[in-house]
């Protein structure tokens, strides 16, 4: 899973790969795991959430084993190019990084514990990497998709920073941004539920052991 061993940069709009106008591949029609549809439009009521902790093979199935979740699908997101393929946000070109989308019933679970999931499953203070796992496709990141999703992940970072502190570790390097600007591109079929077609395959999830308060984020808003 490490492509190269230069520092890892992301490009510039310039340098970034120019993509396609439409995808090339067809997105499976439901997850095979919940049973729901992959793509949208999704059912009134469901709120969409956008996470990139590191390889999303491992971070994909720490969703949908959520109680609450209605479905889950991976892809890139917070690049530049348009329908990128795996082996070009492999290489760095597209400034995309890997990233789990879930679509949860907020009547049944928060926000606030999606970030909890999302804080306790990864390292947020290792940059362009996760563990063995290096690359600017691995970085940490939270596409946020109502101003309450910003203030409530932004608060969240700002707690966790704190008991991380405590705990030793150095800053966040997680980036909360709104998703309107940065479209999330699904990943190749094959991708999608990885660890549900091969529950032997890789999984680089593994997080700091330091819990996240959940909770204050709201209070704090």
């Amino acid at each position: 899973m490490i492509f190269g061993r230069r520092t890892p940069e992301l490009p510039t709009p310039e340098q970034a790969l120019k993509g396609r106008p439409e995808p090339a591949f067809a997105l499976p029609d439901r997850h095979t795991v919940l049973g729901n549809p992959l793509a949208g439009p999704y059912p009134a009521g469901l709120e969409v959430a956008d996470f990139g902790l590191g390889c999303f093979w491992g971070a994909e199935r720490k969703f949908w084993q959520t109680p609450g979740v209605w479905t889950t699908l991976v892809g890139y997101q917070g690049g530049y190019t348009e329908n990128p393929e795996y082996e070009e946000v492999c290489s760095g070109l597209t400034g995309h990084t890997e990233v789990v989308r879930v679509v949860y019933d907020p009547s049944a679970v928060s926000y606030d514990t999606l970030l909890k999931v999302f804080w306790e499953a990864h390292d947020p203070t290792q940059g362009f990497r996760q563990g063995n796992d290096v690359g600017t496709q691995y970085r940490s990141a939270v596409y946020t998709h109502s101003p309450e999703q910003q203030a409530t992940a932004e608060a969240s970072r700002e707690a966790y920073q704190r008991v991380l502190t405590g705990a030793g570790y150095g800053g966040i390097t997680t980036a909360v941004l709104p998703a309107a600007d940065r479209p999330f591109w699904p990943a190749e079929p094959y991708h999608q539920q990885y660890l549900d077609k091969n529950p032997a395959g890789y999984c680089g999830i593994g997080g700091t052991g330091v819990s996240c308060p959940i909770g204050v984020a709201r209070t704090d808003a």
